[in-house]
């Protein structure tokens, strides 16, 4: 969607440069936002479903007034995988009711990935400078990776998610696409809560840690001396593509001065994806939505069990290519019943500790490291809207459940699609991963422009290792025991 007064912004901002007045670093810069951030203006805010379209929000989300304060022209709302992909098993990366589906810019037929699809397309293919995504479990890093930008994961906390369409308050957070790690650090720097949202309790701890400029910390020499730990364990021999490619990264990290820790495996990652992470972020989901939504007038729906009954009502809209399990199962759970509640802060509890203090933190702290990396995902599938998502594996969890920073770096391409790297830290430690994220960008320049070619030039449809969703309705629905725990493996490979 354009934003249909982004011209007259955009002349007003020219004015106030002329007259010497300057915003900020962003002033007259075109930037996009996923279709899930509230703007108080004439666009949408629909998280890709009819049912949220009416009347818009009545309030900017935090993030984008702080954009407007910094100069930034909010150009349009961009695509995404309808609810951030937490409607479906099945779903297709990148399709929503409103905006049907997302394509890949390095080749149509194939995947942008999500949920953030239309934010890493839009910025790989030259739409916008930057691009705003939401991430629960991958949706900016994944989107950055099979569209060859940069993506910065931030740390819970550091941006506001105030007015954003939510999943999870443990998990989500608001972050960047950029062609650049410069790029993405300005604007990460202009939506960072360096004061307390009141609107947003997580933006309260840590102030000291978190920064208005983000760009200081870019360094083209950041790698050198910077004791990097190579995960390999439960990350690779997925995709000898991948891997290939991954270890032309690892020499270029030696050869940029890295001290390299080979390998650095993170701990307990097989535990990390079997966690309760699904049941967190379903009990979430409905406690989360159902708040945000009392905020919305003149929309639809005013509950979960309202988006349930839309759906159902305007199936051949909604439903045509895909159901709402998730909505289904998160409807489910009985999120006033003490034994839930008890077992849902027991799952909280234990992914924190998981991703983080047995997790990176574990790995980190073993090594003396300032960074760990591994492959973001795989390349991109062909889209396939009978199936679904072909995910193979994918890196973004360990930081997911912890709350933790991920910045996806372009690494190399293969067969002309684009891969990833993602460097991991603990909580805050945007600076130091900026900082090593630059120099692997200096030292390879791995990015190419794609060329937006309708496919690439061999029969080349993806096989991929199949979703976790391979299951059956009734399966899904006898997941749920006494209390409402699906089977983590029902959702494991979507990006959120």
């Amino acid at each position: 969607e354009i934003n249909p007064d982004a011209r007259a912004i955009a002349k007003q901002l020219d004015q106030e440069r002329n007259s010497g007045h300057v915003r900020g670093p962003l002033h007259g810069i075109p930037i996009l936002l996923k279709a899930n951030i509230d703007t108080a203006d004439r666009m949408q805010t629909t998280a890709g479903s009819l049912a949220l379209v009416g009347t818009p929000p009545t309030m900017d989300s935090t993030v984008a007034a702080k954009l407007r304060a910094v100069g930034a022209v909010i150009m349009g709302k961009t695509n995404l995988s309808e609810w951030a992909n937490f409607r479906s098993l099945f779903s297709s990366s990148g399709w929503s009711g409103i905006g049907g589906q997302s394509n890949n810019p390095y080749a149509i037929d194939r995947n942008p990935c999500g949920s953030s699809s239309g934010s890493g397309a839009a910025v790989s293919a030259n739409f916008a400078a930057g691009a705003l995504g939401t991430e629960t479990d991958g949706s900016i890093v994944c989107p950055a990776n099979t569209n060859g930008v940069v993506g910065i994961k931030p740390t819970v906390g550091l941006t506001s998610r105030a007015g954003v369409v939510p999943i999870s308050h443990n998990q989500d957070t608001v972050g960047p696409h950029g062609r650049t790690v410069a790029d993405a650090a300005v604007v990460l720097g202009a939506i960072a809560s360096a004061s307390p949202d009141p609107r947003d309790p997580a933006t309260a701890v840590h102030r000291d840690k978190v920064f208005s400029d983000y760009t200081q910390f870019l360094d083209p020499n950041g790698l050198s001396g910077a004791r990097i730990g190579i995960a390999r364990s439960g990350v690779t021999g997925f995709s000898p593509k991948v891997d290939a490619v991954y270890e032309q990264a690892v020499e270029a990290m030696k050869n940029a001065g890295a001290v390299v820790i080979d390998p650095a495996d993170i701990p307990d990652l097989s535990a990390i994806n079997s966690s309760p992470e699904f049941f967190v972020l379903l009990f979430d989901f409905k406690k989360d939505l159902n708040a945000y939504l009392a905020t919305r007038v003149g929309v639809p729906i005013q509950s979960l069990a309202d988006a349930i009954r839309f759906n159902e009502a305007h199936a051949d809209q909604e439903l045509r290519y895909f159901g709402q399990e998730i909505f289904l199962l998160s409807q489910a759970i009985d999120v006033n019943d003490p034994a839930t509640i008890q077992q849902y802060q027991q799952a909280v509890a234990l992914d924190k500790q998981l991703g983080g203090a047995q997790g990176i933190d574990a790995v980190l702290e073993k090594y003396n490291l300032d960074a760990v990396v591994a492959p973001t995902d795989e390349p991109a599938w062909t889209t396939d809207l009978i199936n679904g998502d072909h995910f193979i594996f994918g890196t973004s969890s360990p930081c997911a459940i912890a709350g933790y920073p991920i910045i996806n770096v372009p690494m190399g391409t293969t067969y002309g699609v684009p891969l990833g790297i993602s460097f991991m830290g603990t909580a805050y430690s945007e600076p130091t991963l900026i900082k090593v994220a630059s120099g692997f960008e200096a030292a390879t320049m791995a990015r190419v422009e794609p060329q937006l070619l309708g496919k690439l030039p061999f029969d080349s449809g993806f096989c991929g290792g199949g979703s976790a969703a391979q299951s059956t309705a009734a399966a899904i629905k006898s997941s749920v025991p006494q209390h409402g725990m699906p089977d983590v493996r029902m959702a494991r490979a979507r990006r959120l």
